[in-house]
């Protein structure tokens, strides 16, 4: 979800996440100048080198110049993402290659990530779109399938949550919470991509935007999550509010097979998934009142190392280093993350409140340590 992170836990912990999303950077990958946009990016302000670039491969080089982390996406005129990139920290700078057909887009900056954000407008001109490797096609093609059908597992899964909700039945409710976030958590760059279901299903209590009213506005997962461990009951607006998320989510299962993919959004997808895992998972406050963090954490990873999987035949013929490298990454953080399981095939992780600051840090570099060869997928595919 969107919203700004990054506040309890430990210093450490904090410091290590604000390293995995804002810490990567990479050589531009363009071959040709013209498609390669400057955005400059303050705490009012966002400023973009061209205004027009044509059709195929871009590559945003941002810098945030502000004193407040920011985002930069590149959206369709409806308001879709075409891309992102989250958490760029003050003082930083990151890369972003991304895949555009001919039409009219705006690049938008985020500082405090909140808010519709100041825009620029961008203009792609006709001609040769970006030429792909047939492997790349086969690849967005199982990947629409992938996401599609976590969409329609986690239908069933929620309605058991929703379900023991409107029966009152708290710990029935407690029991269903986490399974039935696993197919979001896989894939939850895609379901972003959309920008409005994202906010109605899965937001905290502090990614609402200014001037939201968290008794009236304030729906989907976490919400129920405060009312079943923190709050502790079950009320009729807690019962009208899980309706509510199955409403929502059987709007994503129906909109998500139909979503703008791209071998470029892929790579970035699963690069987006590993800095939720290092600013929401890591510090603990994804799951803030249920603790069962790790859930989201191994859903995240596993969404990100599908997609890669995906990538990884063309990947790995335009850069065998940075393949090998992600495959001795994905298998530590694998492995460390079955520590905290009873077996391999469950999803019975240990409550994260049970996690000392020691693993903490140490699940927090292994996160680290995947993210910064992760962040150059995208530019290895486009080459």
């Amino acid at each position: 979800m969107r919203a700004v992170r990054l506040s309890v836990v430990t210093a450490a912990a904090t410091a290590a996440a604000l390293t995995a999303v804002t810490g990567c950077t990479e050589k531009s990958s363009a071959k040709d100048g013209d498609h390669v946009i400057s955005v400059t990016a303050t705490d009012d302000k966002c400023e973009t080198s061209k205004k027009e670039v044509p059709a195929g491969h871009i590559e945003l080089d941002i810098e945030n110049k502000g004193s407040k982390v920011t985002e930069v996406y590149v959206l369709f005129p409806d308001d879709r993402v075409v891309t992102e990139r989250e958490n760029i920290g003050a003082g930083t700078k990151q890369r972003v290659t991304a895949e555009v057909k001919a039409g009219a887009y705006e690049i938008a900056c985020k500082p405090g990530m909140k808010g519709d954000g100041i825009r620029q407008t961008l203009t792609v001109t006709g001609g040769k779109a970006a030429q792909r490797d047939p492997r790349l096609d086969k690849a967005v093609a199982a990947y629409r399938t992938y996401v599609q059908a976590q969409a329609d597992e986690t239908l069933p899964l929620a309605e058991t949550f929703a379900k023991a909700v409107k029966g009152g039945d708290l710990e029935a409710a407690k029991k269903a919470y986490a399974p039935s976030r696993i197919g979001w958590e896989r894939t939850e760059p895609v379901a972003e991509s959309f920008g409005d279901i994202d906010p109605k299903v899965d937001v905290r209590e502090d990614g609402l935007e200014d001037g939201q009213d968290p008794a009236k506005d304030w729906t989907g997962w976490h919400r129920l999550e405060k009312a079943l461990w923190q709050d502790k009951k079950i009320g009729d607006r807690e019962k009208q509010l899980a309706d509510q998320l199955i409403t929502d989510l059987k709007d994503w299962q129906k909109r998500v097979g139909k979503a703008d993919i791209t071998p470029t959004s892929m790579a970035n997808g699963a690069k987006e998934l590993l800095d939720e895992v290092a600013t929401g998972k890591v510090t603990g406050e994804e799951e803030r009142y249920s603790h069962t963090d790790l859930v989201d954490f191994k859903a995240n990873v596993e969404g990100a190392q599908k997609a890669y999987e995906l990538l990884k035949p063309v990947a790995q013929e335009n850069d065998k280093a940075l393949t090998t490298e992600l495959d001795k990454q994905f298998g530590t953080l694998n492995t460390l993350l079955d520590k905290y399981r009873a077996d391999k095939s469950s999803y019975d992780f240990t409550s994260y409140d049970k996690v000392g600051k020691a693993d903490q840090k140490e699940l927090s570099d292994a996160v680290n340590a995947l993210a910064e060869p992760l962040s150059k997928l995208a530019a290895a595919v486009a080459k």
